[in-house]
């Protein structure tokens, strides 16, 4: 099967690094010389880009020292403001009993592994908490005064009068 001109050019990958063009037929290649090509030229763009990082910091130190201002001056900071859309993230308050990757920090939308886990038999929110966090406990309830312990202060307090 005879491939054409323009088939076998589609399939020739031109590489542009560091000014010199090389022409390289991948179509007959291994996958460990494709793997050496790619690493060559991931290598190749680190080192381009650090190079380009360079100059454009030399150019910027040099329009500092012609004009006399400070890279503060030029570019000021905000005032410590944090910049619009940044959010704090929350500590995870409920952890998942089947999956303990998943959690929640309980703010929000509940996720659908809470909601499934909340519809078992026998297994509550509190039982999800993960364990750093404990629910409070309930108040306790004042028990009512037996009426032997309801005579006994009655009479301490005639007694007192």
């Amino acid at each position: 099967m005879e491939v054409s001109e323009a088939t076998r050019f589609k399939r020739t990958f031109i590489l542009y690094l560091t000014g010199i063009t090389m022409a390289v037929n991948l179509e007959n290649l291994s996958p460990k010389e494709l793997q050496a090509i790619i690493a060559e030229a991931e290598s190749k763009m680190k080192s381009a880009h650090s190079n380009l990082v360079e100059d454009v910091r030399k150019k910027i130190d040099a329009l500092l020292n012609i004009s006399g201002l400070t890279l503060a001056e030029v570019y000021p900071t905000r005032g410590g403001k944090k910049a619009p859309g940044t959010k704090s993230s929350v500590a995870p308050k409920y952890r998942d009993l089947v999956d303990p990757t998943k959690t929640w920090s309980g703010r929000g939308r509940q996720p659908l592994w809470f909601t499934q886990a909340i519809k078992k038999r026998g297994v509550t929110a509190e039982s999800l908490l993960i364990g750093g966090t404990t629910p409070k406990a309930p108040a306790k309830t004042a028990k009512k005064a037996t009426k032997k312990a309801v005579k006994k202060s009655a009479a301490k307090k005639t007694a007192k009068a």
